[in-house]
């Protein structure tokens, strides 16, 4: 759901792979189909052969099929298109999702989704190779939470990327572990694969699906 990718400030579309594939695959069954209606009328009964107007109907058929595939084909390409020019207006504004953020030095805000029955929590800081580098109490609670990069030994944690996940508690024990939202600047829109993603800061990339909320950049 979420990797590490070079960032710009463009909007980049590449949804002719999925269509050039489908042409393919129609013209590959549009041959089968020849073969087929070739094998049929070179064995058919000589006593009883097949009607013109049968094999004429046949390739009536096929053609409409091929014809339903590729327009499904152009109006999946439209929608990709116009789902990418839709999003653009989110470049530059901030997107809080359950991903990893960029540190720069600047205190990032945390709004984390514990339990509903746990009565304290733990948050988990880790770095983009996923080593656990901090542990923080919490209260259970979704109300934000400052995150200033700082380690327990009182030295700031090198800029980078950093995921959180809240540990939710009850009496001791571990009811589960969700990740924590943030909130992150949209530097480009991208749509591949049949998806629609958002590079962030420091190049972190997310499906739009998974954004939540969505603010003007402070």
């Amino acid at each position: 759901m979420m990797e590490i990718a070079q960032s710009t400030s463009t909007i980049a579309v590449n949804n002719t792979q999925a269509p050039a594939e489908s042409q393919s695959a129609v013209s590959s069954d549009f041959e089968t189909f020849l073969r087929m209606l070739t094998a049929q009328m070179n064995n058919q009964d000589p006593l009883n052969p097949v009607e013109s107007t049968d094999f004429a109907t046949q390739l009536a058929t096929f053609s409409g099929v091929e014809q339903a595939v590729l327009t499904n084909d152009l109006l999946r390409g439209l929608s990709l298109q116009l789902g990418v020019s839709g999003l653009a207006a989110w470049v530059g504004k901030e997107v809080r999702a359950p991903a990893p953020v960029y540190f720069d030095g600047a205190p990032v805000t945390l709004h984390p989704n514990p339990a509903a029955t746990s009565t304290a929590g733990e948050i988990v800081v880790r770095d983009a190779g996923g080593a656990v580098v901090q542990r923080l109490a919490s209260p259970a609670t979704t109300d934000p939470v400052q995150w200033d990069g700082v380690g327990s030994n009182g030295d700031r944690l090198p800029n980078g990327v950093y995921s959180f996940a809240f540990v939710s508690l009850r009496d001791g024990q571990t009811l589960g572990e969700n990740p924590v939202e943030t909130y992150s600047t949209v530097k480009e829109v991208q749509s591949t694969g049949g998806q629609t993603s958002l590079v962030m800061d420091g190049g972190i990339v997310i499906l739009s699906g998974d954004v939540t909320a969505l603010r003007n950049a402070s």
